[in-house]
């Protein structure tokens, strides 16, 4: 059964495509899906179908009628997973970059959960059922980007101690990034309500409908010249895109972060940035069974270092 929306366009609405619009409204579907709906007739204006570049105007009426995805059987595949720590209870990884966590539209395959069905002889009862058939095992997750420790429930019991820890934020977790620009402070704390952006459907910001308390803590361990810091971030909060906006908020954004950093973190010094530069260093927790305090630790991967190593000489011939 199709998800059947109406959407008026108000008298203070600029003129703009309707992949645009309908992109910054919906940001569980990407701008080439919401291109291929409205080329479908899926989505159409005043009851026509329309392109993608048709420009909405004031008293437009765009109906949405939004295919449900036929559920799919996930298969496990041979995807290699570094693996730090495993028992019966829990399993602890380092996801690589460019690693996405779970299925979704876009990426029903070649995920994290795909691997973990490989890792198990037997993935059937293998791990925790709390997250859903898509998101088995899942207590946090990692963004595609962002590398580092993640940790793995194989029990319901296990899921429910670990999403405790996080619900209280008594999880230990620090991240390291490359921020652009050299930061001021040697270390701070970053406190600023955030919520999904009344503009941008996508991004998250302080210009919110929703706003949720948030805090992050940081200290600088190196500055690069002028060009870029490297800070250990402590999150005191878990919110979506926390520390991406909240280092945009200090006047330092993520290098090869464009959403929140614009053009100027792709290229630093003559540097081209591959990526967001963060990585999820150290993760710390109370074993669900034993009760004992277990941190793992994992170091820069290979790509974030090199930009280290790259911005340092850059900085040494401004």
């Amino acid at each position: 059964m199709d998800s059947h929306t109406e959407l008026l366009i108000t008298a203070g609405e600029q003129p703009k495509r309707l992949d645009v619009f309908l992109a910054n409204r919906e940001p569980t579907l990407s701008r080439s899906a919401l291109q291929r709906l409205i080329e479908g007739g899926h989505i159409r204006i005043n009851g026509l179908v329309v392109k993608p570049s048709q420009k909405i105007r004031p008293g437009d009426r765009i109906a949405l009628d939004i295919p449900r995805p036929e559920p799919l059987e996930l298969k496990p595949e041979p995807i290699p997973l570094e693996i730090l720590y495993e028992d019966e209870s829990l399993l602890v990884l380092n996801k690589p970059v460019g690693l996405v966590v779970h299925p979704a539209p876009g990426h029903w395959s070649g995920t994290l959960v795909n691997a973990l069905l490989h890792h198990f002889e037997r993935p059937e009862g293998a791990l925790s059922t709390i997250g859903g058939k898509e998101r088995p095992g899942l207590v946090h997750r990692l963004d595609k980007e962002t590398s580092g420790v993640m940790v793995i429930a194989k029990t319901d019991q296990a899921h429910r101690s670990l999403a405790g820890q996080f619900k209280l934020h008594t999880i230990t977790r620090v991240y390291e990034a490359l921020a652009w620009g050299a930061v001021k402070k040697n270390e701070g704390v970053i406190e600023l309500a955030i919520g999904r952006d009344t503009k941008e459907r996508k991004k998250f910001s302080s210009r919110t409908a929703r706003p949720k308390a948030s805090a992050t803590e940081y200290k600088v361990r190196k500055r690069l010249g002028k060009l870029a810091s490297l800070v250990d971030l402590f999150p005191r909060t878990g919110r979506t895109h926390q520390l991406r906006v909240h280092l945009m908020a200090l006047g330092h954004p993520i290098l090869g972060d464009p959403t929140y950093g614009g053009s100027k973190v792709k290229d630093v010094g003559g540097v081209t940035i591959p990526r967001v530069m963060l990585h999820a260093r150290t993760l710390g927790f109370v074993h669900p069974t034993t009760g004992k305090k277990l941190e793992f630790t994992t170091p820069l991967p290979a790509d974030m270092q090199r930009v280290v190593e790259a911005l340092r000489e850059a900085s040494r011939q401004v």
